[in-house]
């Protein structure tokens, strides 16, 4: 499991890991459920489904993520995934070291309370906030980073994309053989935090970024990989496709959703 876990009390919080169209481009694919167990809520609960347009600055997401989550967590809300898009910047997980931002006066830099290191946001790269509420469906964060991953590797299979996940490798890959045996590039970043045994922050996936931007970072301190988008795999998918496989990918995997 692609996990690391920044330990306190499971009832207050704990942070882990590395951040139109339809999908009808392949073939029948196995259910995600051969991946990672359904991780469906004991109600009838839907989650809300809210799409942001434009660049959202950061800090604003972060006040609103965590007011959702405290509302999630006294029952004063419904569950949320928010897709949204960031101006270009970097953001410094629980577990960052100082070594691994290398150009520091590139980007703008923001310390967060998610799992992991160092990783990218900006234009072209979908992030999706996961406020999802962990007592009622499992309490278990291995459990629930693996149905992170399901769902990032049911959206991209929608693309013919093959992607998987890997033991001590925070975040989805996707093998480049024609880079060399044994060569692969992430694709996809997983970073949450657990408070109250409700989730915030989320994962991001490379639509078409500017991946020179993270020749200023070590990304999420895995040193010797490169990084990749669904247009530098010769996919140009809008963002509008991609949001239509992650709610798809995302059903399959978490339960129903409705508009937010």
């Amino acid at each position: 499991m692609n996990t690391r876990f920044v330990p306190e009390n499971p009832h207050g919080g704990a942070a882990t890991g590395g951040a139109g169209g339809g999908p009808a481009r392949g073939a029948h694919r196995p259910s995600l459920t051969t991946i990672a167990p359904r991780f469906f809520p004991r109600d009838a609960n839907t989650v809300e489904w809210m799409i942001s347009d434009g660049l959202t600055p950061y800090e604003e997401s972060v006040i609103e993520m965590e007011a959702r989550a405290a509302a999630i967590a006294e029952a004063r809300a419904a569950e949320r995934i928010w897709l949204v898009e960031h101006p270009p910047l970097y953001t410094a997980g629980t577990s960052a070291l100082a070594k691994d931002l290398i150009e520091p006066s590139l980007l703008p830099v923001f310390k967060t309370g998610r799992g992991g290191q160092f990783t990218y946001h900006g234009p072209g790269q979908r992030v999706a906030y996961v406020m999802l509420d962990l007592n009622r469906r499992k309490p278990d964060l291995r459990a629930f980073v693996h149905a992170l991953e399901a769902w990032i590797i049911g959206t991209l299979r929608a693309f013919n994309v093959r992607a998987e996940s890997r033991q001590g490798r925070v975040g989805v890959w996707v093998p480049r053989p024609e880079k060399g045996a044994g060569a692969e590039d992430k694709i996809a970043a997983i970073g949450i935090r657990v408070r109250r045994w409700v989730s915030f922050h989320g994962i991001s996936i490379n639509v078409d970024p500017d991946l020179s931007h993270y020749a200023g970072i070590i990304p999420c301190g895995i040193d010797g990989y490169g990084v990749t988008s669904l247009a530098d795999l010769g996919w140009p998918v809008t963002m509008p496709e991609l949001d239509a496989a992650l709610r798809a990918a995302f059903e399959e995997v978490f339960g129903r959703t409705c508009a937010a």
